[in-house]
């Protein structure tokens, strides 16, 4: 299959997976409520146990989704995928108590596994040169449905309520299904010669290299990063905002506006990645983000802080790609599904971290140092690759 062909179709992928998760995950709370019947002093607690669940299971589980993509194929694992997430959101819409949800969510995070699917073949089809903008377009595609899910779920459940919602994203997903079974190819077999520098052959010699152990452990702490924000970015956004009307609309648009700046900017940093190296590109998109997430924690109004926002999401999505690309640049084909089910189960447990950090510092230190705890990370994690990880880096990644 062409590889732009191949690109398209992916990021119509990515884009009906990203807004399908969103759509649903931001208002469990209120599913939660007018839907299963949870009381006011219990919806908190439930809700924390709906969200997290998922990705303990699936922080387990996407390794071993990723070794048999390399075994059985990457379209196979994709279509496991798809289709059990669209059957995990069928079933959410069907469920009439708390712990039922609860039992949904755990299936969920064993049907996880869709997202480092689609990163695997995208770096299997793409040509070396192009790479970076592949990445780059994917990256960008999951940002966009991050936009549409929330718009497309508030319309919804005002409409239709709830559970139409849980039925919407169970259809998305099996046209994700449909598309790998008759669409998408799974991609060559690698040749003899490229199978002969094949770099690792199991998970435990994928995380002796040092690239591949440095470069997970950005993607969880990067993920832990988005998660210590979000939970209380609606909530200080409202404290901004003071008496404005329609405070839920402004509440919502100014959430958005990292995500449109991601959308737009996220190809761009991965062209950028593959003329200058994805290693201090990724180290500038660190430096960068950290910098302007500790300016927005200093913001006291609101239009300060929306322009902030945006400007965060112009950086911040240069980090991922970047790493993305380190990772397909230094393992063979055939380890590729290990590779990033590895990433996804850094990522989840980035996940369950933040929020847990966040809420932590929130509540004993105050909302503004949650924005510069987040800040400090992304800017230590910058300083610590620019001076260290050269040395931890084989020289063509540096």
């Amino acid at each position: 299959m062409d590889w732009r062909l191949v690109l398209i179709l992916l990021t119509g992928n990515v884009v009906f997976m990203a807004s399908s998760y969103t759509m649903l995950i931001p208002f469990l709370p209120l599913y939660l409520t007018t839907e299963l019947g949870v009381g006011h002093e219990a919806v908190n607690l439930w809700s924390g146990i709906v969200f997290s669940g998922s990705f303990v299971v699936s922080a387990i589980m996407a390794p071993i989704w990723g070794r048999m993509a390399d075994t059985k194929g990457k379209r196979i694992m994709a279509i496991r995928a798809s289709f059990l997430l669209a059957v995990s959101y069928f079933l959410g819409g069907l469920v009439e108590t708390p712990l039922q949800l609860t039992l949904m969510r755990l299936f969920q995070g064993f049907a996880a596994g869709l997202w480092p699917m689609d990163l695997a073949l995208m770096t299997l089809y793409a040509p070396p040169n192009k790479l970076g903008f592949s990445l780059g377009v994917l990256q960008g595609a999951l940002t966009a449905g991050g936009i549409i899910g929330p718009l497309a779920g508030g319309f919804l459940a005002e409409a239709f309520g709830m559970r139409l919602s849980f039925f919407v994203a169970a259809a998305a997903l099996f046209l994700n299904c449909l598309m790998f079974v008759f669409v998408i190819k799974e991609p060559p077999a690698p040749s003899p010669a490229m199978a002969a520098d094949a770099p690792p052959k199991d998970t435990g010699t994928l995380l002796h290299t040092p690239l591949i152990r440095v470069m997970l452990l950005c993607s969880g702490l990067v993920q832990m990063v988005i998660l210590i924000l979000q939970p209380i970015l609606t909530t200080y956004i409202t404290y901004l905002a003071g008496e404005l009307e329609n405070l839920a609309l402004i509440s919502g648009f100014v959430f958005s506006l990292g995500g449109f700046a991601g959308a737009i900017a996220a190809p761009g940093w991965g062209w950028l990645g593959q003329r200058r190296g994805f290693f201090p590109v990724m180290i500038t998109a660190l430096t960068l983000a950290g910098a302007a997430i500790l300016i927005q924690g200093t913001m006291g109004t609101l239009y300060p802080f929306a322009l902030c926002q945006f400007i965060c999401g112009l950086f911040f999505c240069g980090i991922h790609p970047s790493i993305n690309a380190l990772l397909a640049n230094h393992t063979a084909a055939s380890v590729k599904g290990r590779l990033f089910g590895l990433m996804f189960a850094a990522q989840q447990g980035g996940s369950i971290a933040g929020p847990i950090l966040g809420g932590a510092v929130a509540t004993y230190l105050g909302m503004h140092y949650v924005f510069y705890t987040a800040g400090f990370i992304l800017l230590s994690m910058a300083v610590i690759l620019r001076f260290a990880g050269w040395r931890l880096l084989p020289r063509n990644a540096r």
